[in-house]
């Protein structure tokens, strides 16, 4: 979100400032692309895209239809060992939660999943997922700093691993499934404070 929707892209710069040549920006802007992150107009310019909300609500889909069934797994057969290091990496989330620092805060939170899904022994679909969330990630950017918002994913970590620790499959898919709303629940009070960002 440092670049905002409608910022011309140059090769050239981009280059300078990685201290790469130009092949390599080239390939990268073509998977940013691919990703529907810029839009590359051939000979003319590459632009950054605005939040995409079809393709956030997809993407939404994807990773909800996903974590559903790791938590229920999880929670079949619950393993100490994965609800400390769930119970640690929210504890690193609080703080840097109380620190303001946002940016860190929603990389501890991706940790935390990623976490879960490599205990599910599936950790390429971790992958995956990350590959179709760039408009999501974005929304999510938007609405984390709104007053609220860090406590909000920290009450739901806590709900998430309190189930599975106590091997309730159900009440892990409903902590999940709340969780994973939040963000597409509040589209119009992040529309209204950044209403350039998004397009439907």
């Amino acid at each position: 979100m440092q670049l905002t929707p409608g910022t011309v892209l140059s090769r050239a710069e981009l280059a300078l400032q990685f201290g790469l040549s130009q092949t390599p920006i080239r390939d990268a802007l073509m998977k940013l692309g691919e990703e529907g992150l810029v839009d590359i107009f051939p000979q003319h310019a590459t632009v950054v895209c605005a939040v995409d909300i079809a393709m956030a609500r997809q993407a939404h889909f994807l990773r909800r239809s996903i974590e559903l069934e790791i938590v229920h797994d999880l929670a079949s057969s619950p393993h100490e060992a994965l609800v400390a290091r769930l119970r640690s990496s929210i504890a690193n989330q609080t703080a840097l939660a109380e620190s303001g620092d946002y940016s860190a805060f929603v990389e501890a939170d991706q940790a935390f999943h990623r976490q879960m899904y490599e205990a599910a022994n599936i950790p390429d679909l971790w992958t995956m997922v990350r590959r179709h969330s760039g408009h999501l990630d974005r929304l999510r950017a938007l609405h984390v700093p709104i007053p609220g918002k860090a406590h909000a994913v920290l009450r739901d970590h806590v709900a998430i691993v309190a189930a599975i620790a106590a091997g309730d499959p159900v009440a892990a898919q409903a902590a999940l499934r709340a969780h994973l709303s939040n963000t597409l629940a509040h589209l119009e009070d992040i529309r209204a404070r950044f209403p350039h960002y998004l397009k439907d």
